[in-house]
C-alpha cells in the first residue's frame, strides 16, 4: 500500500527539472556530512550552519542535498535523521548542479540536479521501515559505483606512493573498529578520529581513517570480521610517519554497508571460511589487554598516593586498579641499545628465547613448534608533581594504540621518525589506566602494568588533579 502511495505522489529523482514547485520526494539517506559553521558575510560577527546529504530512490538514480541556516535549525535537523533512514522531503528547491565545484567536495551524482532545503519552506521526515517498500530499503546495500570499480588492499600497498592524494574505490572486511579519540584543534575547534583496520584476501591490515562524526557513527555500527565494505571515492595517500598506505573518509566518500554484489560476496565467504585462523590474533591481543572494563576503574591518583597505598597494601597480592594525570618522561623507542620489540609465542603470549626461537613453556615437553609472533615490549618512566613511577610496562595492542602504530609500522620507520614519534608523548600530560600489584623485585615495590595512555584532556586533568578520588 505504501508503495502505491508513493508512486501516486512522489517526484523520482530522475524526473527532477530546475525549479519544479511544491515537489514531495523520498529516498534512502546513503551519505551524509557533518554540520559545519561559516562566518556570515551579511551579518558580521555570526554564523551560518550548513551540511549535506545523498539520497536515492532507485539503483541508477541519486541526488545531493543541503541546507543552510541558523545554528539550532540545522544542528535539530542533522540530529533527525541517519545513513540508512528512508525520508520524504517536501519543498525543496531544485537547483542546476555545477559539476566542476560542487563534485570536488561532493559525491558525484548522475543527476545534474541538486536539492536545497531552508527553514522557512522545506520539511524533512524520516519514515519507518514498515511504511516503505523494501526495493527502497534494499538501495542502501547498493555501491554508487560499479562492483568491479574498486582496488584491493593489496593492489595499492603494490602502487604505494603512486596512488598518494588519489581518490579511488575499495572494497575490503573490517578487521577492527578503534576508539574515537577526541581533540582539540589550535584555534578551540573541537574534532575526532577513528581508525578502523581492514583486510582482504591480499593484505592482512590496513589504516582507514574517519575524522568525521557521521562517518564514525555508520564504522562503529561494523562487526568486525563480519562486515564487508565499499568505500566509494575514499582518499588514499602515503603516510610518511608510519611509512605506509592509509585510507582516508572524506566529504566525497559514500560507504555502503555489506554491499549486495558478487565481489562482495565472494570476501564475505572468504573472511567466514578464515574466521577461525583469525582468530588468533584477537587471542593474542587478549594476552596484553587486561579484561577489566576501564569504565570501572575511577580512582585518581598522584605518584605519591599511589606509592602510600601499595605500603598500605604489603603482604597484599591482589591487584589495584588507578587513573594518573602524569607525563611519560622516559621513552626509549629511538635507542638502538634498548630492546622495543620482542618475539611471544603465539600459544601462550610468553617472550621466547631469542638464541633458540622457541617457546620454553610450549615447547617444553611437546615436539610441536609454535610459532612466534613480534610484540611491543618496553619500559616507560611516569611522572607528575609529587613523583616518578620507574619502569612501567608497556606492551602489546596497549602499546600499539599508545603509540598509534603496529609494530610492523613501528620497525618501518627511520630513527628520525622514531625520535619525531617520542616527543608526541614526552612532556604531554596523559590520563593512563594503571594495574599495580606488589612486587619485592620491581625496583619501586611495585610491578606496574598500563592499561590505557592517551593524551589527557586539560580540563579534566586540572579538575580531577584539584581533588583526586583515591581509595
Amino acid at each position: 500500500m505504501a508503495n502505491s502511495f508513493a508512486t501516486r505522489t512522489f517526484t523520482t529523482l530522475s524526473g527532477l527539472q530546475p525549479n519544479m514547485a511544491n515537489l514531495k520526494v523520498i529516498g534512502i539517506v546513503i551519505g551524509k556530512t557533518d554540520v559545519k559553521g561559516f562566518p556570515d558575510r551579511k551579518n558580521i560577527g555570526s554564523e551560518r550552519y550548513t551540511f549535506s546529504f545523498t539520497i536515492r530512490d532507485s539503483p541508477a538514480h541519486f541526488v545531493n542535498a543541503a541546507s543552510w541556516g541558523n545554528e539550532d535549525y540545522i544542528k535539530s535537523l542533522s540530529d533527525s535523521f541517519r545513513v540508512g533512514d528512508c525520508v520524504i522531503i517536501e519543498n525543496p528547491l531544485i537547483q542546476r548542479k555545477e559539476i566542476e565545484r560542487e563534485e570536488k567536495f561532493s559525491p558525484a551524482t548522475p543527476s545534474s540536479c541538486k536539492l536545497l532545503l531552508s527553514e522557512n519552506h522545506s520539511t524533512v521526515k524520516v519514515c519507518s521501515s514498515y511504511e516503505v517498500d523494501t526495493k527502497l530499503l534494499s538501495l542502501i546495500h547498493l555501491p554508487v559505483k560499479e562492483s568491479h570499480d574498486y582496488y584491493s588492499l593489496g593492489d595499492i600497498v603494490a602502487n604505494g606512493q603512486s596512488l598518494n592524494g588519489r581518490i579511488i574505490n575499495v572494497l575490503a572486511a573490517v578487521k577492527s573498529v578503534g576508539e574515537t579519540k577526541y581533540f582539540t584543534t589550535s584555534d578551540r575547534r573541537k574534532g575526532q578520529r577513528c581508525e578502523v583496520r581492514l583486510y582482504d584476501e591480499t593484505e592482512s591490515s590496513f589504516a582507514m581513517t574517519c575524522w568525521d562524526n557521521e562517518s564514525i557513527l555508520l564504522a562503529q555500527s561494523w562487526m568486525p570480521r563480519e562486515t564487508v565494505i565499499f568505500a566509494s571515492d575514499i582518499r588514499i595517500s602515503f603516510d610518511k610517519f608510519r611509512n605506509c598506505m592509509t585510507a582516508t573518509v572524506i566529504s566525497k566518500t559514500i560507504i555502503t554497508t555489506n554491499p549486495d554484489t558478487p565481489e562482495a560476496n565472494i570476501l564475505l565467504n572468504f573472511i567466514r571460511e578464515n574466521k577461525e585462523t583469525n582468530i588468533m590474533d584477537d587471542e593474542i591481543d587478549s594476552y596484553f589487554k587486561e579484561s577489566i572494563n576501564l569504565n570501572t576503574i575511577v580512582d585518581v591518583y598522584t605518584v605519591e598516593q599511589l606509592k602510600g597505598k601499595a605500603l598500605k597494601n604489603e603482604g597484599k597480592a591482589d591487584p589495584s586498579y588507578g587513573i594518573l594525570y602524569a607525563y611519560i618522561s622516559t621513552l626509549n623507542i629511538d635507542d638502538e641499545t634498548t630492546k622495543v620489540v620482542r618475539n611471544r609465542c603465539s600459544s601462550c603470549g610468553y617472550i621466547v628465547n631469542e638464541a633458540s626461537n622457541m617457546c620454553a613453556t610450549c615447547n617444553k615437553n611437546s615436539l610441536d613448534f609454535k610459532s612466534v609472533f613480534l610484540s611491543f615490549d618496553m619500559l616507560i618512566d611516569l611522572t607528575d608533581h609529587t613523583g616518578t613511577l620507574h619502569s612501567c610496562s608497556l606492551t602489546g595492542s596497549v602499546a600499539e594504540e599508545t603509540l598509534g602504530c603496529t609494530v610492523n609500522e613501528f620497525l618501518a620507520m627511520t630513527d628520525e621518525q622514531k625520535t619525531a614519534l617520542k616527543w608526541q608523548f614526552l612532556l604531554e600530560r596523559s590520563k593512563i589506566y594503571l594495574k599495580f600489584v606488589l612486587s619485592h623485585r620491581a625496583r619501586s615495590g611495585l610491578k606496574i602494568s598500563v592499561l590505557s595512555c592517551k593524551l589527557a584532556d586539560p580540563t579534566e586533568a586540572s579538575r580531577n588533579l584539584s581533588g583526586q578520588k583515591h581509595v
